[in-house]
């Protein structure tokens, strides 16, 4: 009776060890003897080991840290680029396949730097500021057709932050200071020639009607006295400087 007892609890414990708890965002990889089985869900699954061999493959969204990358860019200034990639398992059982030890993140890692190296070396210093969202989406199509075979999806891929040479910045700066000063120097003139127009046309309609300029020397004297200033300087027409001239003769 002894060795049926133990024969039993041996079965037992067997199959308590067979048994499996999948959970919903996990898909199982199972291989029996060697071959590859359909994909298991979620829920409790029995492995018959050494049988069959259960490989566990999150598909949850995966954060990966792209540590920064000294390289040039196409014009020839060096920059430090760091980068975030988000992806994603949507087939486990090319993963387990086709990535040894189904170390995917590692791989994906490794091709994206050498992908940043060589994307940022492609575009001019430029472009890789002010267009950063087209070298973004360059970066995710390249990496999303390699990662693709391996089951993986590469959903974005962001720059996080480019690190300039000091001579750099100091030279970008002179560049912005140069600009606005280009462009304030632009609105002034425009302002000139805008004012120069109006006064032309001003003084055309004026000549035209010579009491009109006396009434507005009248609303000058109206707006001087609201302001009880105690001395008031106004100027006299030229003309009628010339008309008291000639009466002296």
């Amino acid at each position: 009776m002894s060795g049926v007892t133990v024969f039993v609890a041996i079965v037992v414990f067997y199959l308590l060890s067979c048994i499996k708890i999948i959970y919903e965002y996990e898909r199982g990889v199972v291989f029996r003897l060697g071959r590859l089985l359909p994909v298991r869900g979620a829920g409790i699954r029995l492995i018959f080991w050494p049988i069959e061999r259960l490989v566990r493959i999150d598909l949850r969204l995966i954060t990966l840290d792209i540590p920064p990358q000294d390289t040039i860019t196409r014009d020839n200034v060096s920059v430090k680029v760091n980068a975030v990639c988000y992806l994603r398992v949507i087939d486990a059982n090319r993963v387990v396949n086709q990535v040894k030890d189904a170390n995917y993140v590692y791989a994906t890692s490794q091709l994206a730097q050498t992908t940043l190296r060589s994307v940022i070396g492609q575009v001019e210093l430029d472009e890789l500021l002010a267009e950063r969202e087209k070298v973004n989406a360059r970066l995710q199509t390249i990496l999303d057709q390699h990662t693709e075979p391996w089951g993986v999806k590469v959903t974005l891929v962001e720059v996080k932050q480019v690190d300039l040479p000091e001579e750099m910045r100091r030279a970008i700066a002179k560049q912005a200071e140069a600009e606005r000063e280009r462009r304030a120097k632009i609105i002034h003139a425009e302002g000139e020639a805008q004012a120069s127009t109006r006064l032309a046309e001003a003084a055309s309609m004026l000549a035209t009607q010579p009491l009109s300029i006396q009434l507005r020397y009248l609303q000058t004297l109206t707006e001087i006295g609201i302001e009880r200033n105690t001395t008031i300087v106004f100027p006299v027409p030229v003309d009628f400087i010339s008309a008291w001239l000639k009466l002296g003769k």
